[in-house]
């Protein structure tokens, strides 16, 4: 007598924009995706202090550059990336060594690491906004 497995009939949700992820997971994707951007950024980063290094016309330059909306923007966006990318590292560490690795303490963890991004990104868009300054 020959047995045939029965294929189980899970229900599927291919439609991306109805799942709802948990904090957990956000945190995790938006670490990966600031990772690259920083990482594909580190050219126009490079080239822009080469620029300014190489000469006081250069720098100049650089510096009237950084007036600019879309330049203020684009820094604001780096700078967003760069801290979530730094407190998930840090959290992603801790977790390493298994220090907050029940699902209770991981959400917590994870709604820190975007509580201290949002505190974060108030001071740097404040600064790059409201006071048009760049801390050297």
């Amino acid at each position: 007598m020959i047995v045939k497995k029965q294929k189980k009939q899970r229900p599927k949700n291919l439609d991306l924009f109805t799942i709802r992820l948990p904090v957990n997971a956000v945190v995790s994707i938006l670490h990966r995706a600031s990772g690259v951007v920083l990482f594909l950024i580190q050219p126009l980063l490079l080239w822009a202090l080469y620029l300014s290094l190489s000469s006081a016309q250069g720098y100049a330059s650089v510096a009237a550059q950084c007036q600019q909306w879309p330049v203020k923007l684009l820094i604001t966006v780096l700078a967003g990336a760069f801290f979530h990318h730094f407190y998930a590292g840090i959290r992603h560490l801790a977790m390493d060594v298994h220090w907050m690795t029940t699902l209770q303490k991981a959400r917590f963890s994870s709604r820190v690491v975007l509580w201290l991004v949002a505190v974060t990104m108030v001071s740097v868009i404040w600064a790059i906004w409201v006071k048009g300054e760049y801390v050297v």
